[in-house]
């Protein structure tokens, strides 16, 4: 008896998160770096959709500040993802005993 209960717990589990997953790909978030200059949307699965560059930040003699601030605003996007997926990811499993991030 308990192990169709686990097993059914188990089916439950997998649709929940395959719908959270489903979710998570139709979201989008965004991180900005640089008081806005460059703006990264990203997925909640983690998928880069978009970069958005202000035009005053482009200088061609310091093309290296701009790189910095892509990355940063990429690193941060990508972290938005990872919490958000892991937070929705946490709704499911929760209650079933699992270690966390065992559903990423």
């Amino acid at each position: 008896m308990n192990m169709m209960k686990m097993m059914k717990q188990a089916a439950s589990m997998q649709k929940n998160m395959a719908k959270v997953q489903e979710d998570l790909a139709s979201m989008t978030l965004e991180h900005q770096s640089g008081g806005g200059a460059v703006t990264v949307s990203i997925g909640g699965e983690g998928t880069v959709r978009a970069i958005r560059i202000d035009p005053k930040v482009v200088d061609p003699a310091d093309v290296e500040m701009l790189e910095d601030l892509v990355l940063t605003a990429v690193q941060g996007a990508q972290e938005a993802a990872k919490l958000t997926a892991a937070a929705e990811m946490q709704k499911v499993t929760a209650g079933m005993g699992l270690p966390p991030g065992l559903g990423l």
